[in-house]
């Protein structure tokens, strides 16, 4: 700074010199103060968000490890499984189960599975049980669907003794058959009888089809039952003699029913006709002899006489 000659001027001018200085030293430290206040925040959110990621992490893990120590490994269907097929290994697949909720008689070793046959449709994502399997050994096809102690036998039917196409496989009919009474001499139709001799049969198979997920009727020429060796008996009698129908039934209806069969006496029922009235005849009675007319004596002169009636007698009284 050049100086003019004048003290004071010159001493004012550095003092402001030196105030500014002064000014700008202290604005620096502010300036570098904010700086670092701004860094921390940035830091202090980089930890927080790598705190919460942990936390998620971990909390995940932990789940997972407690739903593997409470659950357990069950076999499942990985597709839809018809009745009657064997099981294969890409049929099934292990799942984690809850081991509060495992179902009875579910498998926890799919090799087991292998080559056994369902006697029942399993769904995607069912579990397979041991109820839905037809015992170790068992051959594929319907064989396998019989139960134990069963037969299984087919009858002709059409669109009217199929019940339009209605008899399903799982669902139950009766088998009424149509025929003439015992002693009937040719074709003697007054004698004809129509009676149920089998109830509650389950259907099986329609024509050459068990699965059971379908509701939409099928009109077949053949449909297969499942009976009893005694039942067996009496159907295939019963074909033989007359005309089968089927009567499809309710599923859960297992009340037996006992009927004496329809004839042709009890279609047509007459109606008794009232006895004739009862008319009075009159009885015939004696005929009363007329009495004969008695002549009556002519007075004699002089004596004054009198008629007396009695009833149908007729006198004369002469005095």
């Amino acid at each position: 700074m050049e100086f003019d000659g004048d003290i004071e001027k010159y001493r004012s001018r550095m003092n402001f010199k030196g105030f500014q200085k002064l000014s700008e030293n202290r604005q620096k430290p502010n300036q570098g103060g904010k700086k670092m206040k701004n860094m921390r925040s940035v830091v202090m959110l980089v930890i927080a968000l790598l705190a919460g990621l942990a936390a998620v992490v971990l909390a995940a893990k932990w789940i997972q490890q407690q739903g593997q120590n409470s659950g357990n490994k069950i076999a499942v269907a990985v597709l839809d499984i018809q009745l009657g097929s064997r099981l294969s290994p890409e049929m099934i697949q292990m799942v984690e189960w809850p081991a509060s909720s495992v179902p009875p008689g579910a498998f926890t070793d799919e090799k087991v599975l292998v080559d056994r046959v369902v006697k029942t449709t399993v769904t995607r994502g069912e579990p397979v049980l041991e109820s839905k399997l037809a015992p170790v050994g068992s051959r594929g096809g319907l064989s396998a669907v019989v139960g134990e102690g069963k037969r299984a036998i087919t009858v002709r039917v059409n669109d009217v003794i199929g019940v339009a196409g209605f008899a399903l496989p799982g669902n139950y009919v009766d088998i009424m058959v149509s025929t003439q009474e015992e002693g009937a001499k040719g074709n003697d139709k007054d004698r004809t009888i129509s009676k149920i001799v089998l109830e509650h049969i389950l259907v099986l198979a329609v024509a050459q089809e068990a699965g059971r997920d379908e509701t939409k009727p099928k009109v077949v020429n053949a449909v297969t039952l499942e009976v009893t060796p005694d039942q067996a008996e009496k159907l295939d009698l019963a074909r033989s003699v007359g005309t089968l129908s089927l009567v499809l039934r309710n599923q859960t209806d297992m009340e037996p029913i006992r009927t004496a069969g329809a004839t042709k006496d009890s279609l047509f029922v007459k109606t008794p006709m009232p006895p004739p009235a009862v008319t009075a005849t009159p009885v015939p009675t004696k005929a009363t002899k007329r009495a004969a007319p008695r002549r009556i004596a002519k007075p004699a002169a002089g004596k004054e006489c009198v008629v007396v009636i009695r009833g149908a007698n007729k006198t004369t009284e002469c005095f």
